[in-house]
């Protein structure tokens, strides 16, 4: 199932709301009629709860809303079950229920870290730190949602971006005695590109891990994260008959976890 986000349900009402426009100004719920109405309840509630950002008075406005339109169902129910026709609702086009829950959608982002999702509070970049997170909130999201593909491939480049950025906070020379070694002992290949950000995972793990900024659990896990990310790759899933599932998406996590665990204790 699609992800319900607050733009895609403002979009459903800005089509619906015209369609109960009158020459007097007032919007006919008995025009938008019924399944319009359902349907704009039962998207509301799909909307993740971290993505519903709004002050105490704006969310209010929202349930009210939302109660206001089961009122307006349940009444037309009732005059239907008693032979009735339905009973006209209209509204000025401000107050009725569907502009009024619009009205509170619309200040609502589309991403935004789950709760749970880590602060990432060692990250002094206020928009990088946010960025970050959003990206892990993506990731235990597509855990949550059973697409194992996107969260081994996600948790590998959220684990790339925590990295860059601790190697980043390394002064030059400090990595230059950490390359070495590894170039001597073969477990790189020969030295980095001078430009940091055009290393690749596998660099930034052995680095971080020589110097420390890492545990040496922490680079097993991350050289496992690498391993099941590079599975996106048809021609290395075909040699290996192997596949992203649950366990290669619950290994790369751990390895965000890991990352995420060890730059906060520094």
């Amino acid at each position: 199932m699609p992800r319900t986000v607050p733009s895609r349900v403002v979009e459903f009402i800005q089509t619906a709301i015209p369609k109960g426009e009158t020459t007097q100004g007032f919007v006919s719920m008995n025009m938008i009629d019924a399944p319009l109405l359902s349907g704009t309840l039962a998207l509301v509630d799909q909307i993740p709860d971290e993505l519903l950002t709004m002050d105490g008075p704006t969310y209010a406005s929202l349930v009210l809303g939302k109660e206001h339109i089961k009122d307006i169902l349940e009444t037309w129910r009732n005059n239907l079950n008693a032979g009735r026709q339905k009973q006209p609702f209209s509204f000025s086009p401000g107050t009725n229920p569907l502009a009024i829950i619009r009205n509170a959608l619309v200040i609502c982002p589309d991403e935004s870290p789950a709760p749970s999702t880590s602060e990432l509070a060692f990250i002094a970049d206020a928009d990088l730190r946010m960025n970050l997170r959003n990206d892990v909130g993506a990731i235990n999201r597509a855990l949550c949602n059973g697409e194992w593909k996107a969260a081994t491939v996600l948790a590998g480049s959220a684990i790339e971006a925590l990295l860059l950025w601790a190697l980043q906070q390394q002064q030059p020379a400090v990595r230059s005695t950490a390359i070495g070694p590894l170039v001597a002992n073969g477990t790189l290949v020969g030295p980095p590109p001078s430009d940091l950000e055009s290393w690749n995972l596998h660099q930034y793990t052995e680095v971080a891990a020589s110097l420390n900024i890492v545990k040496p659990n922490t680079a097993a896990q991350v050289r496992l994260a690498k391993t099941f990310r590079n599975l996106i790759h048809p021609g290395r899933a075909q040699r290996l008959a192997e596949k992203c599932d649950r366990a290669t998406a619950l290994s790369a996590v751990a390895g965000v976890d890991h990352v995420v665990r060890d730059l906060s204790q520094r």
